[in-house]
């Protein structure tokens, strides 16, 4: 590759490995990755789905996605520091660009945005996801159990367990995870949610590892515990940002004081290498809320370990 080039978002001739360029100039896409919507060849894609009408609170996630792209950039020159190799030179990634729906139609959206993950993992490739709202989990969701079949197990990260019950099957960012279990798409007894801080007294028999939990016990014994109940059962990962303190993800709708440190969040990544992961989302980053850009950078550091915890899953 041509050492002098630049915007290697629409330049980049091979879809492996990391090449440096000026972080604060060119085109934004996620770790500078190429833009493309052929799938040939590809191990995962990226794809935004800037949706945020599900939300109860402050709106604004629909800038999630451009907004994680642009931090990302920030650490696009190398690989993450720790990790023993780049995901990059393992697996072949691209930005797929966003998933489209029409605003005005509501109620087709959440059948949109399955058919856009669907029309990429039915190809092949692994998706990760940039939010958007956590309502997009939901149809994500069902398009993975439409390819690998279900119940699935999830590794969800968040302030809320968003199984609040539901009996009007409400376009909702606080009761999917209600559906997902009613409906046999994921199966809770095999499900974690971490890092959780809001009252909700039904679990549905979903495996919580609450935020004084995680903050009382070593990062080593929330790992174990999550890796007993997820086994080797196939995973989606989704990753709402307010399972951090807002200290440290002040641009979030929802947030909750108490939350899980960015170290933290990582480091339960990084543990859980050898899990059996089969896509991810991160989600619920609203910049007009952010400071610095730090939501949007932690967001943009989680997806690159769920990346990394992908190209280290059991093959074969």
């Amino acid at each position: 590759m041509d050492k002098h080039n630049n915007d290697y978002a629409i330049t980049r001739k091979s879809l492996h490995g990391t090449t440096p360029e000026p972080t604060y100039g060119g085109i934004t896409s996620f770790m500078r990755r190429k833009y493309t919507k052929d799938m040939a060849g590809v191990d995962v894609a990226v794809m935004g789905v800037p949706f945020d009408t599900a939300t109860t609170n402050r709106s604004g996630t629909r800038f999630g996605p451009r907004a994680i792209r642009n931090a990302s950039t920030i650490m696009a020159w190398e690989r993450p520091y720790g990790m023993e190799f780049d995901p990059f030179d393992k697996l072949a990634v691209v930005d797929a660009g966003d998933a489209h729906f029409d605003f005005g139609r509501p109620e087709k959206v959440p059948d949109a945005i399955e058919e856009a993950a669907y029309g990429i993992i039915s190809k092949g490739p692994a998706l990760l996801t940039l939010g958007g709202d956590h309502f997009i989990s939901y149809p994500l969701i069902k398009a993975h159990v439409r390819k690998h079949g279900g119940p699935i197990s999830i590794l969800h990260f968040d302030a809320h367990s968003d199984t609040w019950a539901d009996e009007n099957d409400r376009i909702d960012h606080g009761t999917m995870f209600f559906w997902a279990a009613k409906q046999g798409l994921v199966n809770p007894k095999t499900s974690v949610q971490i890092g959780l801080r809001t009252s909700n007294p039904d679990t549905m028999g979903f495996n919580v590892i609450d935020a004084p939990a995680v903050h009382a016990q070593s990062i080593d014994a929330t790992v174990a515990a999550a890796r007993r109940h997820l086994a080797d059962t196939p995973v989606y990962v989704t990753f709402d940002i307010d399972c951090l303190d807002p200290s440290y993800a002040p641009g979030t709708g929802t947030p909750v004081c108490g939350g899980l440190t960015s170290h933290q969040a990582m480091s339960i990544l990084r543990g859980l290498q050898g899990i059996n992961i089969i896509g991810m989302d991160v989600v619920e980053v609203a910049p007009t809320y952010d400071v610095g850009e730090i939501t949007s950078l932690a967001a943009s550091h989680l997806a690159m370990e769920m990346l990394y915890l992908y190209a280290n899953r059991p093959t074969g």
